[in-house]
């Protein structure tokens, strides 16, 4: 797949076709499985793969649309706007700690869809709103669609399920700490992070806390969620007494509904063509 990809410069489709009779010779000829049973198996994980796009993938597409058409999408984004004016703050609270809450109840890259959109709304240009939120989604991904990857990780391994959370619980928090420092590095270098250090701090620290606080002695499935709307509430606790010595305001050029809507297909283009 990585050779594919990174090498030979093709498709995703075409480097996982490629994977997956790779995986089939592999699994017959190296490791005597009986054809069967791996065409079986390979088969399974297509028909996996479509249901979880088809099933989650699409339905998120579906409700975002259906905001930007009814402006509910607008309100969403003015909402945020209103924590803080300064663009540093608001590139963490939408690509970090609402992308993290996408990211636990749908995940299967619909916040990196919507959560560049949202970015391109408020003044970025596509290629570093889709940077954003790529680099955001590192640390809530594995607990993606209420810990889907654990549950999967659970069946596969026969490993007891609150251990493996437990497990990545105790990894996953520190990369979340440091996420919403890169975030302000991307948006504005060096200076960023001096004049909004403390407001990746607060973030970073909250997002880790909570997540290894509920992955551990909770539930897997509400780490993220959890994590999410304690980080923003942190954020939002600490623009009440604080403020950066000088606001990066960028621009918010009023677009049309359908123009925004189909931002949301930028980075979906690129990921599945």
């Amino acid at each position: 797949m990585f050779v594919m990809l990174g090498i030979f410069k093709r498709s995703p489709q075409l480097s996982a076709l490629a994977s997956l009779i790779a995986r089939l010779a592999v699994a017959t000829l190296i490791y005597p499985m009986p054809f069967g049973v791996t065409l079986n198996a390979g088969l399974f994980g297509v028909a996996f793969a479509v249901m979880t796009i088809g099933w989650i993938l699409i339905n998120a597409m579906w409700i975002y649309n259906m905001t930007v058409e009814t402006g509910h999408f607008a309100v969403l984004r003015e909402s945020f706007g209103r924590i803080s004016a300064d663009l540093r703050i608001q590139a963490i609270i939408v690509a970090f700690c609402f992308g993290a809450l996408i990211e636990a109840l749908a995940g299967s890259g619909v916040p990196i869809a919507i959560c560049s959109a949202m970015l391109v709304a408020i003044g970025f240009d596509p290629i570093r709103a889709a940077v954003m939120a790529l680099v955001a989604d590192t640390a809530p991904v594995a607990f993606g669609a209420l810990a889907v990857p654990i549950t999967t990780l659970h069946f596969v391994t026969d490993q007891p399920y609150a251990t493996l959370g437990a497990m990545v619980g105790r990894q996953c928090p520190v990369i979340g700490f440091f996420v919403p420092f890169v975030l302000v590095f991307i948006v504005d270098g060096l200076r960023g992070l001096r004049e909004t250090g403390p407001a990746a701090f607060v973030c970073g620290l909250a997002f880790a806390l909570a997540q290894f606080f509920v992955s551990n002695f909770i539930s897997p499935q509400l780490a993220d969620v959890v994590a999410a709307l304690v980080s923003a509430g942190a954020i939002v606790a600490l623009t009440r007494v604080w403020s950066p010595a000088s606001v990066m305001a960028g621009p918010k050029p009023r677009r049309r509904r359908g123009r925004t809507r189909a931002r949301l297909f930028w980075p979906m283009r690129h990921i599945f063509s």
